[in-house]
């Protein structure tokens, strides 16, 4: 850390109260937005300078986007704000008692704190598929797996040995909800419409695309019709989907189910689930199935200036004994409602307890096909396909990245074509941990 000793936060003194933010995800930029200006001083901390929008990771991953057509710079994001603050660093730890965070450049106080730092993949202990498998969670991750699986294919049109071209193109996808659906959807689209036409002397009868979940079916926060046709719009890509079936064990070039299923393989995308990104110095009296203990209000039990929404907040309530979802449209809500209740607190107001508006949930799979479920409504196929896609161009930041995404998939639909399948960076495979990531 030599090399971080001349730097420190450098945040200005203020009479206002400090606001401290972790994270610039969906959860933290709602907050700083509904303060703007609102006789605060706002710090945002984040490990990167942009905020990703993780639901279309997965086409980045697959030669479907540029990353920076999802990722936007979160300092232009509040470019207009008075008194707001951006640091690119990483929180290291929390001192709830003295009010400080702690990071690898220095320490800060804070007046309130607002942990939205989110989740990390879920191993559940496993280091052997922390090591071998790729994650879907960050945009770095995704690059990782565009390169990896683009240099197989450049590796299997040279490789004299069938064992090994069938190694280098299965692919075998764990975790059945929407990200694992998706994936799957897309490497079957790039199976039958782009592939075949870059590599014409390679048979691809050899490629094989396998979903594995262990529940009895797929998408299980959706509904049960939802995921009867998801799983049916895989077959139709050739998509061999394994219910009921873990992985037992991955050696890198070998998988082995539960069921005794024996795939050779050197790509597997793990998507079997995400945890609370903890950071240290939080007591385990405050953390409860790897999330953050908070109330209606979403402050942290056994605080009184901390709160934590988004992924990372656990609010366990009697009408919510398991939390809510970790997913995108929960930490926005929380994020706004924060955002007002801490201005009601500053002028002595009672508080309002968040109560989640669930407007529907959402999976595409491949084109022309998605599943919808709407409060009172469920549906696929075309229009759901195109629901998804209005929702998801709407929601990305900025005009910029809502007309690249927009042309791309214009193009795409209409040339069958990814125009993004170029191997930018090498990925070497190692056993060696990712750098910025934990098990």
């Amino acid at each position: 850390m030599k090399e971080l000793k001349h730097l420190h936060l450098d945040i200005p003194k203020s009479d206002k109260k400090r606001v401290i933010i972790i994270g610039g995800g969906f959860a933290g930029i709602q907050v700083a937005k509904g303060l703007k200006n609102k006789g605060f001083q706002v710090v945002m901390l984040d490990r990167h300078n942009y905020h990703t929008f993780q639901p279309l990771l997965y086409q980045v991953a697959t030669a479907g986007l540029e990353p920076d057509s999802i990722a936007g710079a979160l300092r232009p994001l509040f470019e207009n704000y008075k008194d707001f603050y951006f640091r690119m660093a990483r929180v290291t730890g929390i001192d709830t008692e003295n009010s400080k965070i702690k990071t690898l450049v220095g320490e800060l106080r804070y007046d309130l704190l607002v942990i939205a730092n989110g989740s990390k993949t879920n191993y559940f202990g496993d280091q052997e598929m922390y090591k071998r498998t790729f994650p879907m969670k960050q945009l770095p991750q995704a690059l990782d797996l565009r390169s990896h699986m683009l240099q197989n294919f450049e590796q299997s049109v040279m490789s004299p040995d069938p064992d090994e071209q069938d190694r280098l193109t299965n692919f075998v996808v764990v975790g059945g909800g929407p990200t694992g659906v998706e994936v799957s959807g897309a490497l079957g689209e790039l199976k039958k419409h782009v592939l075949p036409n870059d590599y014409p002397d390679l048979d691809f009868k050899i490629m094989n695309l396998h979903l594995v979940d262990a529940g009895p079916r797929l998408l299980a926060g959706m509904s049960e019709k939802s995921g009867d046709k998801a799983c049916k719009y895989l077959k139709q890509f050739d998509v061999d989907v394994r219910l009921n079936t873990r992985l037992e064990s991955y050696d890198g070039k070998t998988v082995k189910l539960t069921d005794g299923t024996i795939i050779p393989a050197k790509t597997v995308i793990w998507a079997a689930g995400v945890k609370g990104n903890i950071i240290d110095g939080l007591p385990e009296s405050m953390i409860e199935r790897g999330r953050i203990l908070v109330d209606e209000h979403n402050l942290v039990k056994g605080t009184d200036n901390v709160y934590a929404i988004g992924d990372i907040g656990f609010m366990k309530t009697e009408s919510t004994p398991n939390g809510h979802p970790m997913v995108a449209q929960v930490a926005m809500q929380q994020g706004v409602r924060l955002a007002k209740n801490l201005i009601l607190q500053g002028k002595n107001k009672a508080m309002v307890p968040f109560a989640y508006r669930d407007k529907g949930s959402m999976a595409t799979i491949g084109r022309n096909r998605a599943v919808v479920d709407l409060p009172k409504l469920h549906f696929g196929g075309l229009f759901a396909w195109m629901v998804w896609m209005f929702i998801h161009l709407i929601s990305i930041i900025g005009f910029r990245n809502r007309l690249v995404v927009f042309s791309n998939w214009v193009w795409n639909y209409f040339t069958y074509d990814r125009g993004t399948r170029l191997i930018i960076r090498t990925f070497l495979r190692n056993d060696r941990y990712r750098p910025g990531d934990t098990i």
